[in-house]
């Protein structure tokens, strides 16, 4: 082992007015050198800085990804791209249904975060009161009942921004971030695009190891070499230590956002590699259509806390046959995108909590006949669920065996019609019932009772003696065969 330190990577969340662009903006303009950033041609996901700290020179690497891109990835296997998260709130609005939803998926990613307090420079600034706000969700801020570290800031002036960068290493220096530049490196996609000249691009910050030049990554399914590797300034790099973003360029096909990163030397580990993920999904997907009915299901609600806690409900309800799958969730209204992706399923439901549908989802709504409903408690959304799932549940029909009777003479027939005279052997014949014809413990042939007869009467049913039946079915019928009577059961 060859552990060092390693710089912070942070992600910026909050409400999208309480000004999370600006102050990632200031933070950029005021520690990348000025030539530099003015030759930043292709806006990256993530980007360095680096500023002076107790003596030494140290690294901050910042995610600037929309919404919650930053905490995207495979949590079972415990992958999240930031290690730090700063929530901005404003001053002058406090605590708004953005800043609780980006506040459950900082918990959720279970990493620590710092508060800033934006916006102090505008008249109606009230920090008290935003502290009371941020306490009342249980946010308890260093000199208001707890521990969690918060800087006041006006990312506009500049105000307490180096105060807000010496935290976050603060902080770091706690979280005692390590990693071992020696071995290959891990990392996570946290963008990836498809550019028109250059092809298929994705960008991913190193967490351990080194990316150097000559290797293959492995992204999911998704392949590339490292030949053409870039850091967020677009210069050419020869290797990624941790804490780096990197852009690498010609993957052959679009890798997912949040999935974690493996690196080979040789191209043929790499596919290999490869190969052994797409059976994998392969084998999935067989298991699934073997054996269940897929029903994808998006929820949109208020907030995304709510959303992820309406998922985590979905996903302990277990109906057999029935195989749960959630392809989205946001929040919002039910708009017109989540309707059209309905359209190209026809099993999928949309489930809507504290929201509504929006105009132009209405309109298109009967068209496309989409399964959607809208709850405000969630209890009643789980029962509705476990009611449509057990309603939509694959049935296991059986063959019951109700009556069987013996041919002992035929007479007419016309076209497939044949009359037939039997003698019940168990059981009952009904009118209007499938029979199995039998010769010699063969099925010959099956059919339907269209006419029953007993003492020169119709009648309904037979239960024993003889009878004169008239049967439906394509093959002849002759004495000595057995009439079957048989009925389906679902289960």
């Amino acid at each position: 082992m060859n552990t060092t330190t390693r710089p912070p990577i942070v992600a910026v969340m909050g409400h999208i007015d309480h000004g999370k662009s600006t102050l990632l903006d200031y933070i950029r303009k005021a520690n990348v050198v000025a030539g530099e950033a003015g030759g930043i041609t292709q806006h990256l996901s993530a980007y360095e800085i680096t500023i002076p700290y107790q003596g030494t020179n140290r690294r901050i690497t910042f995610l600037d990804t929309p919404g919650h891109a930053a905490f995207t990835g495979m949590r079972e296997r415990g992958a999240v791209a930031a290690d730090i998260a700063i929530l901005v709130v404003s001053a002058e609005d406090g605590v708004k249904a953005q800043t609780i939803e980006a506040l459950n998926t900082i918990r959720n990613a279970k990493i620590p975060f710092i508060v800033a307090i934006n916006k102090i420079d505008r008249p109606g600034a009230n920090i008290d009161r935003t502290k009371q706000m941020l306490a009342e969700q249980e946010v308890l801020v260093e000199g208001y009942g707890g521990n969690i570290s918060w800087v006041p800031i006006s990312a506009k002036e500049g105000t307490g921004i180096d105060e807000l960068l010496e935290t976050i290493l603060l902080v770091a220096d706690i979280e005692e971030l390590t990693a071992d530049p020696s071995v290959h490196a891990e990392g996570i996609i946290i963008e990836s695009r498809l550019d028109a000249k250059r092809g298929i691009t994705a960008t991913l910050v190193v967490k351990n190891g080194t990316l150097k030049k000559g290797q293959f990554v492995v992204a999911g399914t998704a392949i590339t070499t490292t030949r053409i590797m870039e850091n967020f300034l677009g210069q050419a790099i020869p290797e990624a230590d941790p804490g780096t973003p990197v852009q690498l360029v010609g993957f052959d096909s679009l890798p997912d956002v949040g999935v974690p990163v493996k690196v080979f030397n040789k191209k043929r580990d790499a596919e290999d590699f490869v190969e052994e993920m797409e059976n994998v999904k392969k084998d999935d997907e067989v298991r699934t259509k073997e054996g269940e009915r897929v029903v994808p299901i998006i929820i949109k609600s208020d907030v995304y806390g709510t959303a992820e806690a309406i998922e985590r409900e979905i996903k302990k309800m277990h109906v057999e046959g029935v195989h749960i799958k959630i392809i989205n969730k946001g929040i919002g209204a039910i708009g017109e995108a989540d309707i059209k992706q309905a359209q190209s399923d026809k099993e999928v439901i949309i489930l809507g909590f504290n929201v509504q549908l929006d105009k132009s989802a209405r309109d298109i709504q009967e068209k496309v006949g989409a399964t959607i409903q809208t709850f405000d408690i969630i209890y009643k959304l789980t029962e509705w669920l476990e009611t449509e799932l057990e309603a939509r549940r694959p049935r296991i029909e059986t063959r019951e065996v109700i009556g069987t009777a013996k041919v002992l003479k035929t007479f007419s027939k016309t076209k497939e019609r044949q009359v037939l005279g039997c003698r019940i052997e168990s059981g009952s014949i009904t009118d209007g019932a499938k029979v199995s014809v039998i010769r010699r413990d063969f099925t010959l042939t099956t059919g339907t009772v269209v006419e029953l007869q007993q003492a020169k009467h119709k009648v309904k049913e037979v239960i024993d003696g003889e009878c004169g039946i008239l049967v439906e079915c394509k093959n002849d019928i002759a004495p000595g065969d057995l009439l079957e009577a048989f009925i389906f059961q679902s289960k």
